[in-house]
């Protein structure tokens, strides 16, 4: 449950530095550390697995999935199901956060999502989230949130710092296939690979076409993660590039005219809000 006192923290503003906007600006993504405290994370760890375990419905073991399915569990717009996980998905804070290193006027949400790394758990390829939707422009941006400290072994995000420049392989839906014709083109970019431990209560933040990845789960221990993707509140919809688009702009953005903004009910604006 969420106390008066968490939710004063999650919709209290976070001061910002011009250095830190500038550094999202050059290499598309900042981890920024003490966002939020021990006591919030744990209290989102809490509401946030008890739907996870509730909604998941992955009933192939680990061995029998493909790539993409032994990455992670992936719960999306768990908002919609709960309303303590509504006020963690409307944070002000994450999402005050998220306008300013974006350096627009107020963002709408595109939708949550939990990505759940079993132990055991396989890699996620090299990837740039943008490919799945049907927005125009580059104003997008995805918070990370670890419910748990994570270092090296759990897997945590690696970012390509500056990657969100490269316009090869923005076809490229997330596989194998991503993840080595990625791999070798961010090399030949001379792009900088950044992998580190995040914190407890450290967020990264990363803009819609920085190419990612993730290690394997090498613990014993569920690497839990509470995602929120934002976009300019003034964003719009573009005729879809690929089925993946279609599908989201079906799913995530319902009702949605293509070259208006995306004003559908479920993609508020959550900040200024």
């Amino acid at each position: 449950m969420l106390t008066p006192d968490l939710l004063s923290e999650l919709n209290t503003p976070f001061d910002i530095t011009e250095q830190q906007i500038a550094f999202f600006r050059k290499n598309g993504f900042i981890k920024i550390k003490n966002i939020l405290s021990a006591k919030v994370i744990a209290a989102m760890d809490a509401i946030i697995t008890a739907e996870v375990n509730k909604l998941n419905n992955q009933q192939l073991a680990l061995e029998e999935r493909d790539t993409y399915g032994k990455a992670f569990l992936q719960i999306m717009n768990i908002w919609r199901n709960s309303a303590d996980v509504k006020e963690i998905v409307f944070s002000k804070r994450i999402a005050q956060i998220a306008a300013a290193l974006l350096e627009v006027d107020g963002v709408r949400l595109y939708h949550d999502q939990a990505l759940y790394k079993e132990p055991s758990g396989g890699h996620t390829p090299w990837h740039a989230d943008q490919y799945y939707w049907p927005l125009e422009g580059d104003k997008t941006i995805t918070a990370w949130i670890p419910l748990q400290y994570t270092p090296l072994e759990f897997g945590p995000l690696e970012f390509s710092a500056g990657s969100n420049q490269l316009t090869k392989g923005r076809d490229k839906e997330i596989s194998d296939d991503s993840q080595s014709f990625l791999e070798q083109a961010l090399k030949d970019a001379g792009f900088n690979h950044v992998v580190e431990a995040f914190d407890l209560g450290e967020i990264s933040f990363h803009r819609g076409w920085l190419y990612h990845r993730a290690g394997p789960n090498k613990s014993t221990q569920m690497r839990k993660v509470m995602t929120m993707i934002y976009m300019d509140k003034d964003i719009r919809l573009k005729a879809p590039e690929n089925k993946n688009q279609q599908a989201d702009w079906d799913t995530w953005c319902p009702g949605a005219v293509i070259g208006e903004v995306v004003n559908s009910p479920i993609n508020p604006i959550v900040y200024p809000g």
